[in-house]
């Protein structure tokens, strides 16, 4: 039951009938009532009378019976309170609804959602997390709602770098590469101490370019070793990208030239400093000179724009979806503004289709500087999880429990601010079992499963006593509102905030109301609340890639 949609639709005569207009009843939740409505106080001007005036009127006409009751309030807002009557036959739609009120879309669309994007050369780091964890809780979140959702790990599997590893591979390593970060190292030392080394690096570059099947097997190889590494992490934080899913730079590469064809072919692409650019209106430098988007670069090569506008192009093109997502971080918001205005220059971005830079902050520790080691070294992501799960295991009644509980940690630690800004890393504020944290909200789905697991009764239909239950009935009656409304935003913190009150007014229940010891009819009731709590908290958890174990 969508309860704005309710009261509007009961009070959009009242306002059409009073201003003799179409007007939107803008109702919201409010902290003074259930709901408000403020339309009343845009139609001042308008109708030349005043706020309270006009909401007198619309409160004189409005069939709110059997709904809700309504006061003016300040200068004209109309203060809502639903009867318990509703709310009650709200919760139990809810309680009887596989999907908790949230309906699928009508309008699938094909979403590609580009996230996490390594190179695959290097290990994981903490720096590495927030592409992954936000990619990967929206293609969940848009999956469930409907849409056919792309997952697409745009690898950084291409490029001069790989001729310095290709041979090292070949010439001087023998075995599986078993740490990427020693392997890569080692390999770095060799370029710069031997000068022989050096060479026949830069021609494994060009015998790679090149199609040479002797350097594509040994990166072939190399490129295996990474990928097994990647799925191992991706497994431990509980993450949906796959082996399907990995689509590297170098599956653009014989893409590339048509890409420069056809921007050349429509005049998109001008000479600068040998360089083939483009210079898409509106994007200029700190001079105020127009900015350049290289395609090609000076020695013939090409760049990152190059690789970005073929996969647009394919996305768009060859799978046939109609908005791209990009969770990259927000320094990036320029270059992928560029890429998507060229590629709608070249018809690459047609009307209808939306590309869209899902941005976010960088991770920091708390003495807010970057988040590093003592040495100064990126921190592994590996190592993260691994502390996070040792650090656990102290709230945890299993070692299975504290993998869930210590990554659900690290996890909501990031998705519960707002993506674009900065996020703070603090063992001690992610961990704790209070305020807005992963375990608190672990903590109060495994109350509900523990009140369940002792309840001498199954739970029955929902009604409304005490205020306690007024309130936690009403509040699981907003999660469809939240969850569709991140359709468009993305904005993933609104869920966890939602979540987070949601187990607050679920405490606050518990405390007041007496579930196990209440009187029949009452006690299963109650039991209803508790269950369709847990589901609630279970379904939007599971939206941001957070376990919820039954026990804690």
């Amino acid at each position: 039951m969508n309860l704005e949609a309710l009261l509007s639709a009961r009070l959009a005569p009242a306002f059409a009938q009073v201003a003799q207009a179409t007007v939107d009843p803008a109702v919201r939740r409010s902290r003074h009532a259930d709901f408000q409505s403020g339309a009343a106080l845009p139609l001042a001007g308008p109708l030349g009378r005043s706020p309270r005036d006009i909401a007198a009127h619309v409160l004189a006409a409005a069939d709110l019976a059997g709904i809700a009751t309504a006061e003016i309030s300040g200068p004209g807002f109309l203060n809502l309170r639903l009867t318990d009557e509703v709310i009650a036959a709200g919760a139990n739609d809810l309680a009887a609804d596989a999907r908790l009120g949230v309906p699928r879309t009508t309008r699938p669309e094909r979403i590609v959602v580009d996230y996490s994007s390594p190179n695959i050369a290097k290990e994981l780091t903490v720096g590495h997390l927030r592409s992954t964890v936000i990619g990967d809780a929206v293609a969940r979140l848009l999956e469930w709602l409907g849409h056919d959702v792309v997952r697409a790990n745009h690898l950084g599997d291409w490029g001069t770098a790989f001729g310095m590893l290709i041979e090292h591979l070949g010439g001087g390593h023998a075995g599986e590469i078993t740490d990427l970060t020693a392997f890569y190292q080692a390999a770095r030392a060799r370029f710069d101490a031997d000068e022989d080394f050096r060479t026949r690096s830069r021609l494994r570059v060009v015998a790679l370019q090149g199609g040479d099947e002797d350097t594509l097997r040994q990166w072939r190889h190399f490129v295996a070793a990474s990928q097994r590494y990647l799925l191992a992490v991706y497994d431990r934080l509980g993450v949906t990208l796959g082996a399907r899913d990995f689509v590297g730079e170098s599956f653009y590469n014989d893409k590339l030239a048509s890409v420069v064809a056809e921007l050349a072919a429509q005049g998109l692409l001008r000479e600068s400093e040998g360089a083939l650019c483009a210079f898409p209106p509106g994007f200029t430098g700190r001079g105020g000179d127009p900015l350049p988007l290289i395609v090609r670069k000076s020695d013939g090569g090409f760049g990152y724009a190059a690789t970005d506008l073929a996969a647009l192009r394919y996305r768009t093109g060859d799978l046939g979806a109609t908005r791209l997502l990009y969770v990259v971080g927000a320094p990036q918001r320029t270059h992928f503004a560029m890429v998507y205005a060229v590629a709608a220059a070249a018809g690459w971005l047609p009307a209808g289709v939306r590309a869209e830079h899902v941005g976010f902050g960088s991770i920091l520790g708390t003495d807010g500087k970057m988040f590093r080691t003592r040495s100064g070294e990126p921190v592994k992501l590996a190592a993260v999880l691994d502390e996070a799960v040792a650090r656990a295991a102290a709230l945890a009644p299993s070692a299975e429990v504290a993998r869930a509980v210590g990554t659900g940690a690290v996890k909501y630690a990031d998705l519960s601010g707002d993506r674009m800004s900065d996020s703070v890393f603090d063992w001690d504020r992610m961990l704790a079992l209070t305020g807005n944290t992963g375990p608190y909200l672990q903590y109060a789905y495994a109350r509900t499963r523990g009140i369940l697991r002792k309840a001498p009764t199954a739970p029955g239909p929902i009604r409304i006593i005490a205020p306690a239950e007024r309130a936690l009935a009403l509040e699981l009656l907003g999660f469809a509102r939240v969850v569709t409304g991140l359709e468009e935003s993305l904005e993933l913190h609104r869920l966890a905030g939602y979540l987070h009150g949601l187990a607050q007014t679920f405490s606050a229940f518990f405390e007041a109301c007496p579930v196990l010891k209440a009187p029949a009819g009452i006690r299963e009731s109650r039991l209803g609340l508790c269950e369709l709590t847990g589901r609630t908290l279970r379904q939007g958890l599971g939206l941001l890639g957070i376990e919820t174990p039954e026990r804690l």
